[in-house]
């Protein structure tokens, strides 16, 4: 019976995300964009294959992966949801930090996070 538990309790926690990240660096003629995704409850093959793998028509995209999202980051989406989903990650935005304005409501109202963060 012990054994069947401590079984259990295995299969569990490695099914469990771990720590990981990725840096999305993405630019176009006008534009560069760079955010870090930083995995809480997405599946890690999921996580790698698919949430770590814009398509972005027209843009220049370079993913990298890292144990843990970076400092500098002007706002932090904390504990947002993938939109009709049941996962979480923290999204860390680089870059202009005026975009904040429209950044800090999107997190709060449609990915149910929490914002930290400057907001000008």
């Amino acid at each position: 019976m012990l054994r069947s538990v401590c079984l259990f309790v295995g299969l569990a926690v490695a099914g469990q995300a771990l720590a990981e990240g990725c840096i999305v660096h993405s630019q176009d003629d006008r534009i560069e964009v760079k955010v870090c995704q930083e995995n809480r409850t997405i599946p890690a093959e999921l996580f790698r294959s698919g949430f770590c793998q814009p398509d972005l028509k027209g843009q220049e995209v370079e993913v990298r992966f890292v144990e843990q999202c970076p400092e500098g980051a002007f706002g932090v989406c904390r504990d947002a949801q993938v939109s009709n989903m049941p996962y979480r990650q923290d999204i860390h935005y680089y870059g202009v930090a005026s975009d904040a304005r429209f950044l800090a409501p999107a997190c709060e109202q449609n990915s149910a996070g929490e914002w930290e963060g400057e907001v000008p």
